[in-house]
C-alpha cells in the first residue's frame, strides 16, 4: 500500500506548480545564476592569443585532463576565460577534506561536532580551494606562456605582471563560482556546485552533435554507425538512471509498546542502501589523478621532460592497456573508500538499537552492524563494476571508433545524477507546498468550528 507521501506525490501536477510561488522564484534564481556563469566563460584573460591557444586543444585531440576540464568548464579553459578552472579546485579540496575526515582524528571529531564542526570543515575546504586554484593557475599560466603555435606564441609578453594578473583573475573566478554555487544551493533549486558542472557539460552538447552530423554528412562517419551510437546513448542513459535509482531496502521492525490504555508502534520500515553510494566521486578523483601526467606533457615541450617522466607518460597514455587497468583499479578503490566514509554500519546499528528498531532475524548491535556491512560490501562490488563499465565506454569509443567527443563516463554520470537530484528537489518543494496548503485548510476549518 502506498504511503501518504507517495499518494501526495502522485497528485503533483502543473496546477500545483503554478501556485508554488516560492518554487518559481527559486527556479528563476537558479536560471539567472547559471546565465551569469555562462557569460563569464566568454570573458577572456588579457594577454592570451585565443587562436594560438585553440591549437593546443586541436593537437591534444581532447585527450588528457585538459580535454576533460574543458568539457566540464563548458569551453572556458579552451578560451582561457576568467572561469578557466571552473569549480574543479573546490571539488578537489572537498574530496581531500572528506578523505582527511576518515584518516585524521581531529577532522573526524569535527565531523561529529554537528553544525560547528561542519562550519570548520567548510572553512578548511575554502582555504584548500584557494591553495589548489593558485597552484593550478600558476601551472596553467606557465604552460600557456611557454607554448608557441603555428601563428606565434600564445602570450606576447609573459612577464611577472602577466603571471600575477592571470593567477589573481583565475583564482578570483574560481572563488566567485564557489560563492555562486553556494547561493544556488541556499536560494535556488538543486546542488549549486553540481549544477555549474552540469551547465558546462550540457553547453558543449550542441557543438558535439553538430560535429557528429557533419562527419556523417561528409562521409567521414558511417550513417549506420551514427544511428547505432544514438541508440547506444539512449540505452546507456536508461541504464544509468536504473542503476542510480537502484537500492536494497532492508526491513526494520519496531516493537509494540503500551502508551496509556493503547498499544503504539509495531510498524515496519525499511533502511534504503543505494547500489552506488559513492556517486560520481570515484571516477572524478581517478580521472584527475591519472590524467595529470598527460596534462604536463601537453603543456611542456617533449625535449624539456626528464627521461623517467617521459617513460611513465608513454606507459600511462590515455587509452592504453595499463592506463585502463589502473583506471579501473582506482575507481574500485575509491568506491569502497568513499562508501566507508559516507555510511558507517556500526553507527547505523547503534542508532537502530537506541530507537528499539531491529532487522528481523538479526540480533541488534554488533550482529546488525556485521549484517549491514555484509550487504553494503556486495552492493559496492556491483556499483563499482557499473561505474567502471560506464567510464570505460568513452575510452573505447574514442580510441577504437574515433568518436570525436567524450561520450559517457563521468560527464554522463554527472548529467543524469544532477538531473535526477534536481527533479527530486522540485518534487519535494511541490509536496511541501501541498502539505502547507493542507495545514492552512485544516486551521481554517478549526477556526470556523
Amino acid at each position: 500500500m502506498a504511503s501518504a507521501a507517495e499518494r501526495l506525490a502522485s497528485n503533483v501536477n502543473f496546477g500545483a506548480f503554478g501556485k508554488a510561488t516560492e518554487l518559481k522564484q527559486r527556479i528563476w534564481f537558479t536560471l539567472a545564476a547559471l546565465i551569469v556563469y555562462r557569460l563569464g566563460t566568454y570573458i577572456p584573460i588579457p594577454g592570451v592569443d585565443s587562436a594560438v591557444l585553440a591549437s593546443v586543444f586541436d593537437q591534444a585531440g581532447g585527450a588528457g585532463v585538459l580535454g576533460m576540464f574543458d568539457m566540464f568548464a563548458g569551453g572556458a579553459l579552451g578560451r582561457m576565460s576568467i572561469f578557466a578552472l571552473n569549480i574543479m579546485p573546490y571539488i578537489s579540496a572537498s574530496i581531500i577534506v572528506q578523505l582527511l575526515t576518515a584518516v585524521v582524528p581531529s577532522f573526524e571529531q569535527m565531523k561529529k561536532d554537528g553544525e560547528a564542526g561542519r562550519k570548520k570543515l567548510n572553512q578548511y575546504t575554502r582555504f584548500g580551494t584557494v591553495f589548489l586554484a593558485a597552484v593550478q593557475s600558476f601551472g596553467l599560466a606557465s604552460g600557456v606562456a611557454g607554448f608557441t603555435g603555428p601563428n606565434g606564441p600564445a602570450v606576447a609578453n609573459p612577464d611577472v605582471i602577466f603571471f600575477v594578473s592571470t593567477m589573481v583573475t583565475i583564482v578570483g573566478g574560481t572563488m566567485f563560482l564557489m560563492w555562486l554555487g553556494e547561493q544556488i544551493t541556499a536560494r535556488g533549486v538543486g546542488n549549486g556546485i553540481s549544477l555549474i558542472i552540469f551547465a558546462g557539460i550540457v553547453a558543449n552538447l550542441p557543438q558535439a552533435l553538430a560535429q557528429m552530423f557533419e562527419l556523417s554528412r561528409t562521409g567521414a562517419m558511417d550513417a549506420i554507425f551514427l544511428l547505432l551510437l544514438m541508440v547506444l546513448v539512449v540505452a546507456v542513459i536508461v541504464f544509468v538512471v536504473f542503476m542510480e535509482r537502484a537500492q536494497r531496502r532492508i526491513i526494520v521492525q519496531y516493537p509494540k509498546r503500551q502508551a496509556g490504555n493503547r498499544m503504539v508502534g509495531g510498524e515496519a520500515s525499511h533502511l534504503p542502501l543505494k547500489l552506488n553510494t559513492a556517486g560520481v566521486i570515484p571516477p572524478i578523483f581517478a580521472s584527475s589523478l591519472l590524467l595529470l601526467p598527460a596534462t604536463f606533457q601537453t603543456l611542456q615541450s617533449g625535449d624539456s621532460l626528464p627521461g623517467w617522466l617521459g617513460t611513465i607518460m608513454a606507459y600511462m597514455a590515455p587509452g592504453g592497456a595499463l592506463y585502463l587497468t589502473v583506471y579501473i583499479a582506482m575507481i574500485v578503490f575509491f568506491c569502497f573508500f568513499y562508501t566507508s566514509i559516507t555510511f558507517n554500519p556500526e553507527e547505523t546499528a547503534d542508532n537502530l538499537k537506541k530507537h528499539g528498531g531491529f532487522v528481523p532475524g538479526i540480533r541488534p548491535g554488533k550482529n546488525t552492524a556485521l549484517y549491514l556491512e555484509y550487504v553494503l560490501e556486495r552492493l559496492t562490488v556491483v556499483g563499482a563494476a557499473y561505474l567502471a563499465a560506464v567510464c570505460l565506454m568513452p575510452e573505447i569509443l574514442r580510441t577504437q571508433y574515433a568518436v570525436p567527443f567524450y561520450f559517457g563516463g563521468t560527464s554522463l554520470l554527472i548529467v543524469v545524477s544532477v538531473t535526477m537530484d534536481t527533479v527530486a528537489q522540485i518534487q519535494s518543494h511541490l509536496m511541501a507546498h501541498q502539505y502547507e496548503g493542507l495545514i492552512k485548510k485544516s486551521k481554517l476549518r478549526g477556526r470556523r468550528r
